[in-house]
């Protein structure tokens, strides 16, 4: 039996042009579902997704990349949130700024894209919320203050919008991936891999594609019933924190 989706949905996946982002587009490309990306430029997008500009912690940005996706491909039925950054530094040297600048992009900067698109899942009683959020969230990581409060910040959102918004048809629930072969992990030095793999039990750090299936099952019907859960994809690193 084939996995492409029965009827194609509208997915719009913000940071949809590299890494873990890139990854979940061409899994709904894959399985038959139109699908438009966000980027800072408004390029770079997969094959076969639409590639619109947008900055997550700009409203107008975001109005006009939402007006564009579903002009195209229909209202939003599918959001992955999962725009971000990291600025990593220890506490007694991280800057206000620095903190403020993580959380409106990651955690504020899911809420914007959150609220922008759930009326149209609200008038469908059917809607898909996944926020891509890390190990870090929970299990907590030195020199990311910032980061961790970000992403475990996404709970909060997931389990409060699953509160109002259950009886509607619509989930919200928050994939926290562990270390990923992305250009940032491949970018650390030999032996903190290695340390970091040492953590891992599974001993490796995960494909992109292996965090773009979980996200694709989440969004799918079969996930009908799980919704405000924080579904961990660490090889083991968390156990369940």
């Amino acid at each position: 039996m084939s996995d492409a989706t029965i009827e194609p949905r509208s997915v719009l996946i913000t940071g949809g042009n590299r890494g873990i982002g890139r990854a979940i587009a061409e899994e709904f490309v894959r399985r038959g579902d139109r699908v438009t990306v966000t980027s800072r430029s408004g390029k770079g997008g997969p094959e076969g997704a639409l590639t619109v500009p947008a900055e997550v912690t700009d409203g107008e940005s975001l109005d006009a990349a939402i007006k564009a996706a579903e002009d195209a491909h229909g209202p939003i039925e599918v959001l992955v949130a999962n725009a971000g950054v990291t600025d990593d530094q220890l506490l007694l040297r991280m800057s206000d700024d620095s903190f403020e600048t993580v959380l409106d992009t990651n955690l504020s900067g899911s809420f914007r894209v959150v609220k922008r698109v759930i009326k149209s899942m609200m008038r469908k009683k059917k809607g898909r919320i996944v926020l891509v959020g890390s190990v870090v969230g929970l299990y907590g990581s030195p020199g990311q203050v910032n980061y961790a409060a970000s992403k475990s910040g996404l709970v909060g959102i997931a389990r409060a919008i699953t509160r109002e918004l259950g009886s509607r048809g619509i989930t919200a629930n928050v994939i926290a991936p562990g270390y990923v072969d992305t250009e940032m992990t491949a970018a650390l030095a030999d032996e903190v891999q290695a340390g970091y793999k040492k953590a891992i039990p599974a001993g490796r750090f995960a494909a992109p594609e292996e965090i773009a299936r979980v996200a694709a099952f989440i969004a799918s019907d079969d996930a009908a019933y799980i919704s405000g859960a924080v579904i961990p994809v660490d090889g083991g690193l968390g156990m369940g924190h």
